[in-house]
């Protein structure tokens, strides 16, 4: 087993190369406060893509299959792939889009777009990057009001907002 201890990161290194999301080394998670905020529930995304190249515009972009959504509660999945959040038959994608990245140092901050549930909204995020031999490491997280996504059910206000938004990637140099 090789393992490689994450490095600090060289900016022009960062910036001249386009990266690609290496999904067997990466995690897209998510946490959401229920139950008036006493309970957690937590889950992941199976499936998705992504890619960073601050040449481009956009420079970051992810997509994610909400059909692979997972909390490890057969029913609430169920439930969450419904129309009452983010109705997977209609929009089976989560996107985000950048629409501004700036690196300053081994930190990223980001603002764009985040698609879902047939609906957006802005998303701000913080990333840190790290070496990782010739990889790149990034640990990206947000924060996002579900409500304006239109995912509003909750009964009696069970789910208080915000839900945290989780990326831990190992980017790999993009051969395309």
């Amino acid at each position: 087993m090789n393992t490689t201890t994450p490095q600090p990161t060289g900016v022009h290194s960062i910036e001249k190369t386009p990266w690609r999301i290496d999904p067997t080394r990466s995690s897209v998670e998510f946490r959401t406060p229920t139950f008036w905020g006493r309970k957690i529930v937590k889950g992941h995304f199976a499936r998705y893509d992504g890619s960073l190249d601050l040449r481009q515009r956009p420079a970051i972009e992810l997509t994610i299959d909400a059909r692979s959504l997972n909390t490890n509660n057969r029913m609430r999945d169920k439930h969450l792939r419904s129309a009452d959040f983010f109705g997977v038959e209609s929009n089976p994608q989560v996107r985000f889009v950048a629409d501004s990245a700036t690196l300053a140092g081994d930190q990223l901050t980001v603002h764009g777009q985040l698609y879902a549930a047939g609906k957006s909204m802005p998303l701000d995020l913080e990333a840190s990057l790290t070496r990782a031999g010739d990889d790149l490491q990034v640990d990206a997280h947000a924060y996002a009001d579900h409500r304006q996504l239109g995912m509003t059910h909750s009964p009696f206000g069970m789910i208080p907002t915000p839900s945290e938004l989780t990326v831990h990637g190992r980017l790999v140099r993009d051969s395309d």
